[in-house]
């Protein structure tokens, strides 16, 4: 009977370390459908959206949508951009803004693109949407929040986040309540390797931010400055770059010409690594008649890549861009 129960007991550790991401892949990252190898990533687009509701964290709730809607109107978008080879998408809805990780699974089981979902406080605006408990939480204890779904998947679902979102007011000095999220969003870094991507703005308000993250012993490389086109002083940029830090310029489903000049930019100053693109567009609304207008997730392929393919740029900085830079900045090491 030993020798029987020890049969048993290896076949289910070899079972459970197959299953593992960690060792599968060197280095991983967490789909709504599961793990996958950081080089299964593909084509990649980092801010995207696919349901928003603005209405506040003190009256979200599930019941203000119907996923069958938002799925007829999203699923013919996310078709669209497959056909540019588009393999991947951060869906960057955060908790208490209608993050759906089972409309996501759905979207992506649906479309056949790879969709991440992430982890974290969305702090803007205010603190509209975080919800009352982060006044009196420490940074550990909402770390701890984020950290329980790492491990045992978002919202009694076994889907875990790709990424921590937070994000934080523009401020000559960061407010106590947004120090503490980026505080709790190093901690969960630590505990997890997930990287830190924090609707930010400029670069004085980020910079604290990767300041507060240094201390405690993260790396800058583990931050994504996210809406790092809304930066007036591209010397920043290289500064920025210089120390580790993604340059996140999300919001080109909006406009094309602002993004041209800050990408030309980083090629010519040798930091094309540290950037990352993407449109911020989307999303379905609930508090519009049938979700309102949906702004495509085409821009990048339909109007900036001629406007820069114009102006010198290669196929290789394009997979740079679109590719390698979005595996490198979100990689989970093992």
């Amino acid at each position: 009977m030993s020798k029987f129960l020890n049969f048993i007991f290896i076949t289910i550790f070899f079972i459970s370390c197959q299953n593992h991401p960690s060792n599968n892949f060197d280095n991983y990252i967490n789909t709504v459908a599961g793990p996958i190898s950081i080089d299964s990533m593909g084509l990649t687009l980092i801010h995207e959206h696919m349901l928003v509701d603005f209405i506040g964290a003190d009256s979200i709730n599930s019941g203000r949508w119907n996923r069958d809607s938002v799925e007829q109107k999203v699923l013919p978008f996310l078709l669209e951009i497959k056909q540019y080879g588009v393999q991947s998408i951060l869906d960057c809805t955060p908790s208490y803004l209608a993050k759906d990780p089972l409309l996501l699974k759905s979207l992506s089981e649906k479309s056949g693109i790879q969709i991440l979902t992430n982890t974290g406080f969305y702090g803007a605006v205010g603190g509209k949407y975080l919800p009352d408990f982060v006044q009196t939480e420490s940074a550990e204890q909402l770390a701890d929040r984020w950290i329980a779904e790492f491990e045992n998947g978002i919202e009694g679902t076994s889907i875990k986040p790709g990424f921590i979102k937070i994000s934080v007011n523009e401020a000559d000095t960061l407010s106590l309540i947004d120090q503490k999220l980026v505080k709790a969003a190093g901690i969960t870094h630590q505990k997890t390797g997930l990287t830190i991507a924090s609707h930010t703005g400029t670069w004085r308000t980020a910079v604290q931010e990767v300041r507060i993250l240094q201390e405690m012993g993260v790396n800058p490389s583990e931050f994504v400055w996210v809406h790092a086109q809304n930066e007036p002083d591209f010397e920043n940029y290289k500064v920025a770059a210089e120390m580790g830090v993604w340059i996140s310029l999300d919001g080109i489903g909006w406009a094309i010409d602002p993004y041209v000049d800050r990408l030309i930019f980083a090629k010519e100053n040798g930091i094309l690594g540290n950037v990352l693109i993407s449109h911020d567009a989307g999303w379905y609304d609930p508090a519009k008649a049938g979700g309102g207008d949906f702004q495509p997730f085409t821009n990048i392929f339909e109007k900036l890549i001629p406007i820069l393919n114009g102006k010198g740029f290669t196929e290789k900085d394009w997979d740079l861009l679109l590719k390698e830079n979005p595996k490198s900045a979100f990689s989970i090491y093992k």
